[in-house]
């Protein structure tokens, strides 16, 4: 299991296609989906990815502060953070909030939005993936937003046509292929978010290019339990001590202890939330011999201990 896989397996995905979009220039909108907007669909995500795909047409978007993009016609328009943003035909105008132009479903259908001047059309289908686990260092080094041509690399194809059938997909009762859909999306966004980086870029998924550092990556994610240090982990990655922990500080702007103790939080909070095991056995699976240590380690890094972080999760 590589780094990215193990990720996002911890990340224990779900997603949903929930909306329909047509915009008729000049037209400007607000968008932004919260936790709580998903409750609808499934169990209370921790963090909520947005995703558009474009039927037709073109649009800008841009966060507050950043600099517009153009999406067109055949692309996936990702916002991995969850950031408020704006899309339009011009961005110039005041934006109006998404959330106020829907028009809840009718039976056997999905919401709707059709809002615009009557000018050139842009359709998209408007979907969403929840996460188990908290934002960590993997979704912080994500851009703001992130484009992709959704026919690009292997399988894109199939995943185009997919995306034409995922709203029928949605009304007949299947959502667990919707789901998996929407992974599957995520999952080349990222890939070829990766291959396109520039050689000199820092950061964990140029960590992952770095083929000692994304060994030493791989190690610390699929054996998060042993008991690691710097000197050991170099050497099964064949350089100093030294080497690897000025590397992979270069790239991750952390050293490895570090980034392992936050990952073990990271994992020990989607086990927690599954609910299957008690905090003592999760802090023996993630590395810890005390379950007082661990508790410790999970209140530092989530500002509250284990049992009432689960706690308020199952009640939410």
């Amino acid at each position: 299991m590589d780094v990215l896989t193990s990720v996002l397996s911890a990340m224990k995905l779900t997603g949903s296609v929930f909306l329909e979009a047509e915009f008729t220039a000049p037209w400007c909108v607000a968008s932004q989906l919260l936790p709580e907007d998903c409750a609808a669909y499934f169990p209370l995500p921790e963090h909520v990815i947005s995703y558009h795909y474009v039927i037709a047409g073109q649009f800008q978007c841009r966060v507050a502060g950043g600099e517009p993009v153009d999406v067109h016609a055949g692309q996936i328009l990702v916002v991995p953070r969850g950031l408020e943003h704006h899309i339009g035909s011009s961005l110039s105008a005041a934006p109006v909030r998404a959330r106020d132009l829907v028009v809840p479903p009718e039976e056997g259908g999905l919401a709707r939005i059709c809002f615009g001047g009557g000018g050139e059309a842009a359709v998209m289908l408007c979907g969403f993936m929840g996460t188990a686990t908290p934002v960590n260092s993997f979704m912080l080094s994500l851009p703001e937003i992130l484009v992709i041509y959704a026919a690009a690399g292997a399988g894109g194809e199939w995943l185009v046509s997919s995306l034409h059938h995922a709203s029928r997909e949605t009304l007949t009762g299947s959502p667990e292929l919707v789901s998996r859909l929407a992974e599957l999306l995520f999952v080349q966004a990222i890939r070829q978010y990766i291959a396109e980086l520039p050689e000199d870029r820092q950061g964990w998924f140029a960590g992952l290019r770095d083929p000692h550092v994304s060994q030493a990556m791989t190690l610390l994610h699929t054996r998060c339990a042993e008991a690691w240090t710097t000197e050991a982990l170099a050497r099964e990655v064949g350089l100093s001590r030294s080497a690897l922990a000025e590397r992979f500080s270069h790239y991750l702007g952390e050293p490895p202890m570090r980034y392992l103790a936050k990952w073990r939080m990271n994992r020990a909070a989607g086990l927690m939330r599954e609910q299957r095991q008690n905090a003592a056995n999760v802090a023996y699976e993630v590395g810890f011999n005390s379950e007082a240590a661990f508790n410790r380690a999970f209140k530092k890094e989530f500002g509250t201990p284990p049992a009432t972080w689960r706690r308020e999760r199952c009640a939410a």
